[in-house]
């Protein structure tokens, strides 16, 4: 016997549902050419054109490596193109392709639909609510961690 049942675990309620919104977000991108990961990383290359590898992965909350696999594969297909930095020519900057700016549009259409069903589920009040509440266990958890 454990000392808390699961049903009793926030982290198990949170997790289960960070799992069915991926889930999700990843049928809805297939169609795109697209993973969740690489949709994060085109999206936030669309509001951050020129950002490091380093800086991208702390956006999509992933490490430097899985970010340069993510970005090998858009790169690859020709949604990015990374350049040496003007003065540190050891960062490279990482900005989107007229293809992937058209492949993101379209990825985004999906997901934002995903986004906007989860939403309507929810009146203002309790959307309000619910995003003070997960802010606050993202407080709580970035305090506590080692």
């Amino acid at each position: 016997m454990t000392s808390m049942p699961a049903a009793e675990r926030l982290g198990s309620h949170i997790k289960r549902a960070e799992q069915a919104l991926n889930a999700t977000k990843t049928a809805v991108l297939k169609p795109a050419g697209l993973t969740v990961a690489q949709y994060g990383a085109l999206l936030h290359l669309s509001a951050n054109a020129g950002i490091s590898a380093a800086a991208l992965a702390r956006l999509c909350g992933v490490t430097p490596p899985t970010m340069n696999t993510v970005l090998k594969n858009l790169q690859d297909r020709g949604y990015i193109e990374r350049t040496p930095h003007e003065w540190h020519r050891n960062v490279l900057e990482t900005r989107l392709t007229d293809e992937g700016r058209a492949v993101m549009a379209d990825a985004d259409v999906r997901a934002v639909g995903v986004e906007r069903a989860l939403a309507a589920e929810f009146t203002e009040e309790e959307r309000e609510a619910l995003i003070g509440l997960l802010g606050r266990c993202v407080d709580l958890l970035e305090k506590e961690r080692p």
